[in-house]
């Protein structure tokens, strides 16, 4: 009798189970859901977004956040001043969103310039002026400068020197200097490049080549601009110039313009006035003549560090100015610091028909040089 209530607790047990596993009631989800080693159901966390203050704030692709001073946008390349990180050069396509403290100038192509709050997310732009908001394509954006009414604001410089002295079986020194500024609006830009060389040995001048350039460009799209003005000053009276001094205007066009890489040419009329530093009996001090100027420029980033430069421009005159002359430099820039870059550069420049000195010699029709320095940005 024990024997057979054991047997039959034991059935009753077994029923009940079975009951349980294929009870229709009970469904999958009423089951906690399972977790994976990889946590793909756990939602991501995010940080808040920053609060509103007196800094700019930009997202990068990568979810970062930084604080600082949005100072300008040119050519797919924003220039960012951070208090920690210093001046940073940051490609417009890594940047997610921004968000303005202050008022921005907004040059957006087929329209007139735009002013006021500048918010960015993703593909959109809104430009908020007091109660009105103005919403953009991202790919429509020329260009976004700093609309605060200081004009420091606007520019920027770079000076790079080069130094040799030396003392001894031979005294010489040698300087080389550079400095190139900028002003950049919404829809224009202001350039002007100094670039000098100066050089003693055992107190004789060896050297004393000068040269300044100027231009100012205005923005009509992404690509085309107008150079209503072009200035150059030339000193080298080891070329037989005592200086020369070009005034043009002309066009350009980008020809590529992404955030490694950047192209551009440009052209158009000009006056050449050459006055030379000695002449032979008889023949005429200075010579003045129309010319046409074209140039190119090419920038492209190796990596994050190191970017090579090549800049080419001539001069096409009569012959008795020199006929065809060109000036042509390629430069490697390694940014060491945020603020301090080491540059290498070769530099060519040519005269096709170079005039006689006052004792009948003629200068060498090119002058080549290799430099290096140190160069500081601001």
């Amino acid at each position: 009798m024990k024997t057979l209530h054991t047997v039959k607790a034991m059935s009753t047990i077994l029923l009940f189970g079975l009951g349980i596993a294929i009870n229709p009631a009970t469904k999958a989800e009423d089951a906690p859901a399972a977790t994976t080693n990889t946590g793909e159901e756990q939602a991501a966390w995010t940080p808040p977004p920053p609060p509103p203050d007196e800094f700019d704030w930009i997202q990068l692709n990568s979810g970062e956040w930084l604080k600082g001073e949005f100072k300008v946008l040119y050519d797919d390349s924003v220039e960012f001043d951070s208090d920690e990180l210093g001046l940073l050069s940051l490609d417009w396509a890594d940047i997610k969103q921004v968000r303005g403290a202050t008022t921005f100038a907004v040059n957006i192509e087929g329209r007139d310039e735009v002013a006021g709050n500048l918010q960015v997310n993703g593909d959109q732009i809104t430009i908020v002026a007091g109660e009105e908001s103005q919403e953009f394509s991202r790919a429509d954006v020329i260009s976004i400068a700093h609309g605060a009414p200081k004009e420091s604001n606007y520019w920027s410089a770079k000076f790079t020197l080069g130094l040799n002295i030396s003392q001894g079986n031979s005294d010489r020194q040698d300087l080389n200097l550079a400095l190139n500024t900028k002003r950049r609006t919404a829809d224009s830009r202001f350039l002007t490049d100094y670039l000098g060389f100066y050089s003693k040995s055992d107190h004789i001048k060896t050297d004393d080549n000068h040269r300044l350039r100027s231009t100012y460009d205005i923005f009509k799209t992404r690509r085309f601009f107008w150079r209503p003005l072009l200035g150059e000053f030339f000193r080298d009276p080891f070329q037989n110039i005592d200086y020369q001094i070009t005034a043009g205007a002309g066009a350009g066009y980008q020809l590529i313009d992404t955030s490694k890489t950047e192209w551009s040419i440009s052209g158009g009329p000009a006056i050449k006035y050459t006055k030379f530093d000695t002449v032979e009996d008889g023949e005429s001090k200075s010579e003045s003549t129309p010319a046409l100027w074209a140039g190119t420029n090419y920038d492209r980033a190796l990596n994050s560090k190191m970017d090579l430069i090549l800049g080419y421009s001539t001069i096409i005159g009569n012959q008795d100015s020199g006929g065809y002359t060109h000036h042509a430099i390629a430069t490697l820039e390694t940014e060491l610091l945020s603020w301090l870059d080491f540059d290498t550069s070769f530099i060519w420049d040519h005269i096709q028909n170079p005039t006689r000195n006052s004792d009948g010699s003629i200068p060498d029709k090119d002058d080549y040089r290799f430099v290096i320095g140190l160069g500081i940005d601001y």
